[in-house]
């Protein structure tokens, strides 16, 4: 990399570092291109990302930002799983480090509140904000329901006991 291709990197890792939520700091050891591939696309679809960088390039990177805290975590050959989703970049990298031991979960952090790997793996285990949406709208939606039940319930009754006596009188 000549000196205008690190200002870029730099450049375009503290933009990243400015709007994601999650910054997950791993460790890699002999991962394979298609295990790091097959991660990338688990990570894809789940709206976060993985990227390999430098060190030094994301110690520069990390500087006047929430994430300045990871600095001790940056050593040996480091990858950055990042997301807006608090949960999103935590949950993939801990389901895939189950799976694969040359994953490591080394820290990370949430804003400016560094967390180390069991706090990632708590972080993790808590649901993701669509699921927290589906179960707020379900919480929401529930009342509603109930009330549309109750409503049609004296009218359901009715109409079985007219049916009862329609069915009394043509016996």
């Amino acid at each position: 990399m000549d000196r205008s291709q690190k200002a870029e990197s730099v450049a375009t890792l503290n933009a990243v570092f400015n709007e994601v939520g999650v910054v997950v700091v791993t460790r890699n050891l002999g991962m394979t291109v298609a295990q790091s591939t097959d991660l990338r696309a688990k990570m894809r679809d789940a709206g976060a990302s993985y990227k390999v960088a430098k060190n030094r390039l994301a110690k520069r990177a990390i500087v006047d930002t929430d994430y300045a805290g990871i600095d001790d975590l940056l050593t040996g050959p480091t990858a950055l799983a990042t997301s807006v989703d608090p949960v999103a970049a935590a949950k993939v990298v801990v389901d895939f480090a189950k799976t694969n031991p040359k994953l490591e979960v080394v820290g990370g952090s949430m804003g400016s509140q560094v967390l180390d790997a069991e706090g990632i793996k708590a972080l993790a285990s808590m649901p993701s904000l669509d699921e927290l949406r589906a179960k707020l709208v379900g919480l929401v939606n529930a009342p509603a329901t109930k009330i549309a039940q109750l409503s049609t319930a004296p009218a359901a009754k009715l109409a079985r006991v007219f049916g009862a006596y329609a069915a009394k009188d043509a016996a």
